[in-house]
């Protein structure tokens, strides 16, 4: 097995260089989170709706990276806990991230199969921290 690492600054500098985010949010003013997201390099697709959005993941389990989810805006964290619980039982890991105004206190946890839960307003460092938590596995890679 080859692993070739690209040193162009442009994707070097961005932590989410040709990642696939679903972002789920309710919300038209997604746009914050989103810009934040492609702020890091990610491709950014959007849903409206929870079950939506884990169609579409469903649908296309080797398309997407990351599922984050806007939980204020789809019916709080317990709905995001729930997603999150619904994509563990598809036989492929998707690290997701859970943003809502109800965390008191920010979670990363070292278990693959729990989300990263990000206290919202997002900032861009709360996102990039929890971007990398998220997807330590694909940027352990990255590093080789």
């Amino acid at each position: 097995m080859q692993l070739v690492r690209s040193f162009e600054p442009e994707s070097s500098a961005q932590v989410g260089f040709g990642v696939r985010v679903l972002l789920v949010s309710a919300d038209d003013q997604s746009g914050l989170i989103a810009s934040r997201l492609a702020s890091l390099g990610s491709m950014i697709e959007c849903a409206t709706e929870v079950f939506t959005g884990l169609e579409a993941m469903h649908n296309d389990p080797a398309g997407y990276e990351l599922f984050v989810l806007d939980c204020d805006t789809c019916g709080g964290i317990e709905t995001g806990i729930k997603a999150v619980s619904m994509l563990a039982g598809t036989s492929r890991h998707i690290p997701a991230i859970l943003v809502s105004q109800d965390c008191k206190l920010q979670v990363f946890s070292e278990d693959p199969n729990k989300p990263t839960i990000l206290r919202a307003p997002l900032t861009a460092v709360s996102l990039r921290v929890g971007f990398e938590h998220a997807l330590r596995d694909r940027l352990a890679m990255r590093m080789i």
